[in-house]
């Protein structure tokens, strides 16, 4: 006999705790796309081959796209595109918090080692858009495969 590979949503708690999940990835991830498209301005004479004020706008469309798919698409895809963001949005802000990289090819110098009230709310947007979606994917509904032979 098969294993099987189900595991149960827990019914109406579970849809509901997937449900605020889903919210508060999207809206920490808004509040990420907005801050960054807000402070793209301030940082378009940062430069090298790609300006930071063009990052930060690249950040900011990629968050609003990576909110509406957890919002609207619920695939594992999305989930995992908008952890990708969020993390990937985290993990750039600390290192250039906490690290002076220089400007490594076509990336400007990026550092800045003060946390301004702005970056401490990005920041804190994205973990917790990056805590929602690992809550996502951990505990997403699997649904029972044909069974191979």
């Amino acid at each position: 006999m098969a294993p099987d590979n189900s595991v149960p949503e827990h019914g109406r708690a579970g849809r509901a705790a997937r449900g605020i999940a889903r919210l508060l990835a999207a809206a920490g991830l808004a509040v990420d796309a907005y801050l960054h498209a807000r402070l793209a301005g301030r940082y378009d004479e940062v430069t090298a081959t790609l300006g930071q004020g063009l990052l930060f706008r690249i950040d900011a469309a990629l968050a609003a796209l990576a909110a509406l798919l957890v919002l609207a698409w619920r695939r594992p895809a999305g989930d995992t595109f908008a952890w990708l963001v969020a993390a990937g949005g985290l993990a750039l802000l600390l290192l250039y918090t906490y690290v002076d990289l220089g400007a490594p090819g076509p990336l400007p110098d990026m550092y800045e080692p003060g946390w301004s009230g702005e970056k401490k709310l990005a920041a804190l947007a994205q973990a917790v858009a990056v805590l929602a979606t690992v809550f996502l994917l951990l505990t997403r509904p699997r649904v029972l495969g044909r069974h191979r032979r």
